[in-house]
């Protein structure tokens, strides 16, 4: 049987020159490494108690929606401006590679809920934090972030998301 990691694609100078790009895509072209992921995660979360599953597009929402798919919750989308078609909410954050802004609707998440957030990879964590901050700016509570691959040399863990409970299933030392 395979490891998760040996479905990661690595992929030299991409996006630019000096970065080892870790690519899900390879997880995603293996019904193998899809199921194993998935199943992997929910393991992740067989003791957390969760109303709702938020992913940001767009290989997030492949993980999300499968997830809330297996655990029969709702699933929220965050998107890029001008996705979403009702009221919305937005944050602003900082990439490694920039700067970008996440929407969701102001009634995706009620007072109370506690929601579960998923991504494809962890770098600076700053996705996962604004998605984190919409959800409480709405009363929800996030209950865990979940993530198939993690790069730890960003330090999002000990750093931006130190106050979150974070789980990964594939860690990568560097950058």
């Amino acid at each position: 049987m395979k490891h998760l990691e040996n479905y990661v694609k690595a992929i030299p100078d991409f996006p630019k020159e000096g970065v080892l790009f870790r690519d899900v895509t390879g997880i995603l072209e293996s019904p193998e490494g899809f199921q194993l992921a998935l199943d992997s995660t929910v393991g992740l979360l067989a003791d957390v108690e969760f109303d709702l599953v938020a992913a940001p597009e767009s290989r997030g929402f492949i993980f999300g929606a499968a997830l809330a798919d297996r655990f029969r919750t709702a699933f929220v989308p965050i998107r890029k401006p001008g996705k979403l078609p009702r009221e919305t909410i937005s944050e602003t954050y900082e990439l490694e590679y920039g700067r970008a802004t996440l929407h969701m609707h102001t009634d995706a998440v009620k007072p109370g809920q506690r929601v579960v957030i998923v991504d494809d990879l962890l770098a600076t964590g700053g996705t996962a934090m604004a998605a984190a901050k919409m959800v409480e700016r709405l009363g929800g509570e996030v209950a865990k972030m979940v993530f198939p691959i993690e790069l730890e040399g960003f330090g999002a863990r000990a750093g931006l998301l130190k106050d979150y409970d974070v789980a990964s299933l594939v860690k990568y030392p560097g950058k």
